[in-house]
């Protein structure tokens, strides 16, 4: 061949090979899938580290948890985290996931109102702050039919709560209260018996009878309405516009301060998977229960995930008002002194990646840093 022709011969394949990576990059940003193929999460763990090298990651194995479900399964987070690797460890209480951000096991979190609440507290302010919301709504009290047909009823009943002080159970404690009757916060004994049973157990003690309810967050509430139990009272009724946190987003203030870059990473991926899952509500749903089988071995079935899911609103907004109503009725309660939560929230960050995103930030109701 003469030199011209490998010459041309040489150059065209270099263009083909240069085009090559905006090719694949082109193809896994068509839109999300029931799950990011090897391919996808390739490409996005070949991209360029930010500031840290390693993100960890801890959320719930929940459907009040699935932006970061879906996010996770999808390759969402992964994505905008380009060659920075996402590692994901599961918790099943609040308390024990703050203690892995306070032991710097994870860096960042979804969890629960009460437990970040209490984490905050009891870290004088120096241990995490909120950078962001996740889902409202998806709790339910529940209640044998046979035995409960008003919430008058209730009374002289054991009714579950998930754990002593956590969001369900500071809802249920202040509920009781507004009504006038009486129950000693600690003991869970009094006009109705508050019995602590961690979520899992549930419906196990609602088919032996050791329990005539519970106040839960979903998907436990459906799983105890397909035992037989109905469902007696939505909490999103009791709150203003019907919403309310249930999960936020979490960061210890050491990588929020090492490592902006990664946080405003991980929001993106967070904000982006909520924008899909509210447009695709069916493959979101979806692609939460594949996770839920990869992280459990199990999936939920059609009975529960069907009426669980339209429940729970998905909103990249902390809702920061509900916060500090939550934390006043732990404190109604006794189960909480009245807590300084200024400086709770730093939400600059995510309101620079909704600016990004051509939509309007969102407020920390007066508790953010300064």
């Amino acid at each position: 061949m003469p030199a011209t022709s490998r010459t041309a011969a040489l150059r065209r394949g270099l263009a083909a090979a240069a085009a090559l990576p905006l090719l694949i990059g082109a193809l896994a940003s068509c839109g999300y899938g029931s799950k990011a193929t090897q391919d996808e999460k390739k490409v996005a763990a070949e991209g360029e580290k930010l500031s840290a090298g390693q993100v960890r990651l801890g959320y719930f194995p929940n459907l009040t948890h699935a932006t970061a479900l879906v996010g996770d399964q999808e390759g969402i987070i992964q994505k905008e985290l380009g060659g920075t690797e996402l590692k994901v460890s599961t918790f099943n209480a609040g308390p024990s996931e703050i203690e892995a951000l306070n032991a710097e096991s994870i860096d960042i979190g979804f969890i629960g109102p009460s437990p970040a609440i209490n984490g905050y507290v009891k870290s004088r302010g120096e241990n995490l702050r909120i950078i962001g919301g996740s889902a409202s709504g998806g709790v339910k009290l529940v209640v044998n039919p046979e035995k409960i047909k008003s919430l008058d009823d209730l009374k002289g009943k054991r009714i579950a709560t998930p754990q002593h002080g956590n969001t369900q159970d500071v809802a249920f404690l202040h509920w009781i209260k507004d009504r006038g009757w009486e129950v000693d916060a600690e003991s869970g004994k009094g006009d109705v018996s508050v019995v602590r049973t961690e979520n899992k157990v549930a419906p196990d003690a609602y088919k032996s009878g050791s329990i005539d309810g519970a106040w839960v967050p979903e998907p436990t509430a459906s799983k105890l309405v397909s035992e037989g139990a109905k469902v007696l009272l939505d909490e999103s009724s009791l709150w203003p516009d019907k919403k309310f946190v249930i999960t936020n987003i979490i960061v210890s203030q050491r990588f929020l301060k090492a490592h902006p870059d990664v946080v405003e990473a991980v929001l993106r991926g967070s904000v982006k998977t909520n924008a899909w899952i509210n447009a695709n509500p069916e493959k979101a749903k979806a692609s939460a229960n594949a996770r839920l089988k990869a992280l459990t071995g199990k999936p939920l079935g059609d009975k529960v995930i069907d009426p669980a899911w339209p429940s729970i609103r998905f909103t990249d907004d902390p809702l920061a008002a509900t916060l500090q109503a939550q934390a006043d009725h732990a404190v109604a309660a006794g189960l909480l002194e009245k807590p300084d939560l200024k400086g709770i929230y730093d939400l600059k960050p995510l309101n620079k990646v909704l600016k990004a995103e051509g939509r309007p930030g969102v407020a920390d109701a007066g508790l953010g840093v300064k």
